[in-house]
């Protein structure tokens, strides 16, 4: 590349499928491009803070060596508490990497995209503590705890914005490269980079659905047609993401879209790094090589 272009990067939400971050992010720097801005929401906020503080190549080494009951030993479950799981072990091991890290000091532009529960609102996170804008930013509903920032009780971005590209509107960038992690679904030959799960994961999941179906009634489990009221709540928010995504990519438009299907792995997959790097680094070359 003969002129290195700057990129304002937007990083979608998707859960484990936002492991394509890391991917494309590689093809970016191996092809000269340099990011200059990053806007994120969810697990696309995690992955660009990573990035904005240097500490991408350490996460990508950890969660590369993850299986699945390395992924169940970070549940920490909290009934009752405005969510199941209150996500205290995954972002204690995170904040050893980002630390005390300030967004003003980082070294390119940073947004986190969270939602304003009681005012009902997107919010910007562009200033405080990088740990606590990510914590925000990737709290799902029922699932993670809010988190509380100041007066406002924060969760996940997705829920008003799982592609934010209007905060990069007014970068001063060559080109605007937004990831989608809720694309159009693969053929069903090619669906789902993993393959079916192991008897001891499927028994995992049981167990885990057991937890939430322990809220409602027998007859109300039956109305779910046999998906379960995990599987519901997972569809839910991919169907919600998925339309909510064509509106803003149809209101704000970027110079590249990179499309991650939402069928390639399930958003709960943590322990498929490898596979989801692998996809996001193919899907990048194939679109600018």
């Amino acid at each position: 590349m003969a002129d290195k272009k700057t990129v304002s990067f937007v990083l979608g939400g998707g859960g484990a499928r936002g492991y394509a971050h890391i991917g494309i992010i590689e093809v970016l720097l191996e092809l000269g491009y340099e990011i200059k801005s990053i806007s994120g929401t969810s697990m696309g906020a995690l992955i660009g803070a990573l990035y904005a503080s240097g500490k991408l190549g350490e996460y990508k080494r950890w969660v590369s060596t993850l299986k699945f009951y390395d992924v169940a030993k970070l549940l920490d479950f909290s009934f009752g508490k405005g969510g199941f799981i209150q996500g205290e072990k995954v972002f204690r091991k995170i904040e050893k990497m980002i630390g005390d890290t300030m967004i003003e000091d980082l070294p390119i532009s940073f947004t986190a995209v969270a939602t304003d529960l009681i005012k009902q609102k997107e919010v910007w996170i562009q200033k405080g503590s990088l740990l606590d804008s990510v914590r925000a930013s990737v709290a799902i509903p029922t699932i993670f705890t809010p988190k509380k920032i100041e007066n406002r009780y924060l969760v996940d971005g997705s829920v008003l914005n799982p592609l934010p590209i209007a905060p990069t509107i007014s970068d001063n960038t060559d080109i605007t490269i937004a990831v989608n992690l809720n694309a159009v679904a693969l053929k069903k030959d090619e669906a789902n980079v993993v393959k079916s799960s192991s008897k001891k994961e499927a028994n995992f999941y049981t167990k885990f659905e057991e937890k939430f179906s322990a809220l409602i009634t027998k007859k109300e489990k039956k109305e779910f047609y046999n998906l379960g009221i995990f599987g519901v709540m997972i569809r839910s928010l991919d169907a919600m993401q998925k339309i909510i995504t064509e509106y803003k990519i149809a209101g704000y438009s970027p110079d590249i879209i990179m499309n991650i299907p939402y069928n390639a792995c399930e958003f709960y997959e943590f322990d498929k790094a490898k596979e989801m790097i692998k996809m996001g680094r193919e899907i990048a070359k194939k679109q600018l090589i």
